[in-house]
C-alpha cells in the first residue's frame, strides 16, 4: 500500500515486524545478511553484491523494493523470484495475525522474505532498506556488514528536512560491533555517521578512502572502469553490465564491501567480482537503471526520481550524442517536484504522463508546474501512450528518456512498443 498511497501507509515502528517474525520462529536469525541503506544507489549496489556472491558460489537471497512489474521481484534467491505458491501459502498462514496486529504492506513483505530465505537455506541475503533505516521493517537483522550508499533529499516528510536528520535515520542500520561502509559523504553527514559508529563500536570505512577511479569509457553495451588502489597503487579494470555513469560511485562501495567480507572469511576472489559485475542483469534480473531498450532512436529507461538521481541523469546526458531529446516524464505527488523540474533540460520536448496509482501526480498538473520552468510538451493519460508518441516523433538520431518515477518505468510495456 505504501507504493500506492505513500506516507499514509508508513508505520515508523518495528513492533509489528518483531511480532510477525517471532510468530514465524524468527527466520532472520537463520541466515547471514548484508544490510544496505541510502538515498540513491542502494538498489544497484544490492544487485551488484548479490551477483558477486552468486558468482562466488553462495546461495544468495535478495530483498529489494519497490518492484517494477511483479511483486515477486522483491524476493529472489539466486536471481529467481519467490514461488507464487509460497506467497499465497504464507499470506494464508499469517492471516489471523494480520487481523490481530494490522501490519503494513512493508512489514508483511519483509517477514515473507525472511521466511523464504530461511526456508531456502540461503548462505547470505542482501537486504535493501525500504525507507530510511532506523525504523525500517528490515532493521531487525544483525548483518555481517552494513552499507550506506549516500545521503540526499528524499522522503523529507518522513525522514527529516535536513541532510543531518536524514543521515541520522539511515545511520540507524549501524549495529554494535558490525563494520559499516559509507559510499558517498558530505561534510554535514560524515560527522553523523562517525558519532553513531563510535557510539556502537562499529568499524567504519569510506569507499573513497581506499580506491579511486583513474578513467572510464563506454564500450558498446558495457561500462569499463579503471580503479586504482590508494595503498598499493595497483590498477584494475572492471567491466560493468550496468552502464549508467552513476554506477562508478556504486562500484567503489561494492569493492570496499567485498574487501571487508573477504577479510572475515567470505571466499570472493577477483574472478567472482569480475563475473558478477559483468552479469548483474543476467544473474539478478535488475531493470530500470539506465536501461537501453532500443538503439535508433537511443531509448533509455531510468528510475531516477529525486534531486540526486536527476542530477546524475543530467550528467549522463552530457555524454550522449543525439539530435533531439524526448523526455517521457511522470512523478508522484509526495516528491520534491519543483526541484526536479528545475534541473531538467529546457531544450527537450516533454511527454507528461502518470502511472496508474493513486499517488501519481495528474499529467495536467505536472505539465502546469513544468511550464513554470520552461519545460514544454503534451500530456498523456497513460505511460504507453506517452512512450509510443515519443517513438512516433523521434528520428533515428534522437534520444528518448523515460524517467521521474519507478512506477512510470514499471508501466513501460517494451514488447508492445512499435518502432
Amino acid at each position: 500500500m505504501f507504493s500506492r498511497l505513500g506516507a499514509a501507509a508508513f508505520k515508523g515502528d518495528l513492533t509489528n515486524t518483531i511480532k510477525l517474525c517471532e510468530a514465524l520462529g524468527n527466520p532472520q536469525d537463520s541466515f547471514k545478511s548484508i544490510h544496505i541503506a541510502g538515498t540513491n544507489g542502494k538498489g544497484s549496489t544490492s544487485h551488484m553484491l548479490a551477483a558477486i556472491t552468486q558468482s562466488a558460489g553462495y546461495k544468495t537471497g535478495l530483498y529489494t523494493s519497490p518492484h517494477l512489474k511483479d511483486f515477486r521481484e522483491r524476493i529472489k534467491v539466486n536471481g529467481e523470484m519467490v514461488d507464487e505458491a509460497f506467497v499465497i501459502q504464507f499470506t494464508e498462514q499469517i492471516k489471523p495475525l494480520i487481523e490481530e496486529i494490522e501490519p503494513s504492506f512493508f512489514e508483511i513483505t519483509v517477514a515473507m522474505a525472511f521466511t523464504w530465505f530461511a526456508q531456502q537455506k540461503v548462505d547470505i541475503a542482501v537486504i535493501e532498506v525500504g525507507l530510511g533505516g532506523r525504523l525500517d521493517s528490515t532493521n531487525i537483522i544483525i548483518p555481517e556488514l552494513s552499507i550506506i550508499t549516500n545521503i540526499g533529499y528524499d522522503h523529507m516528510n518522513l525522514l527529516g528536512d535536513t541532510l543531518e536528520k536524514i543521515a541520522g535515520e539511515k545511520a540507524g542500520i549501524i549495529k554494535k560491533g558490525i563494520p559499516v561502509v559509507i559510499g558517498d559523504t558530505l561534510p554535514e553527514t560524515k560527522q553523523v555517521f562517525e558519532e553513531k559508529a563510535k557510539e556502537l563500536g562499529a568499524p567504519i570505512s569510506y569507499a573513497h578512502d581506499s580506491r579511486w577511479v583513474t578513467d572510464w569509457k563506454q564500450q558498446g553495451h558495457l561500462l569499463q572502469v579503471n580503479i586504482g588502489d590508494k595503498h598499493t597503487d595497483e590498477r584494475k579494470l572492471y567491466t560493468l553490465e550496468l552502464t549508467g555513469l552513476y554506477q562508478i560511485k556504486n562500484l567503489l562501495t561494492v569493492l570496499e564491501a567485498v574487501h571487508l567480507m573477504a577479510k572475515t572469511g567470505w571466499k570472493m576472489e577477483e574472478k567472482h567480482v569480475q563475473h558478477g559485475l559483468q552479469n548483474v542483469r543476467k544473474l539478478t534480473g535488475l531493470h530500470g537503471r539506465w536501461e537501453v531498450i532500443h538503439q535508433r532512436p537511443y531509448t533509455v529507461l531510468d528510475v531516477a526520481h529525486n534531486e540526486d538521481g536527476i542530477k546524475q541523469l543530467i550528467a549522463q546526458l552530457e555524454h550522449c550524442n543525439f539530435q533531439k531529446l524526448h523526455i517521457v516524464l511522470g512523478m508522484v505527488k509526495d516528491k520534491d517536484i519543483t526541484t526536479v523540474l528545475s534541473l531538467l533540460p529546457k531544450y527537450a520536448h516533454y511527454y507528461f504522463t502518470k502511472a496508474q496509482i493513486p499517488r501519481a501526480l495528474p499529467e495536467n498538473e505536472l505539465a502546469e508546474k513544468a511550464a513554470d520552468f520552461e519545460l514544454n510538451g503534451q500530456t498523456f493519460s497513460t505511460i504507453s501512450e506517452a512512450v509510443q508518441e515519443a517513438i512516433n516523433h523521434a528520428h533515428e538520431e534522437d534520444m528518448i528518456l523515460v524517467c521521474g518515477s519507478v512506477f512510470v518505468v514499471g508501466e513501460v510495456q517494451v514488447d508492445q512498443l512499435k518502432w
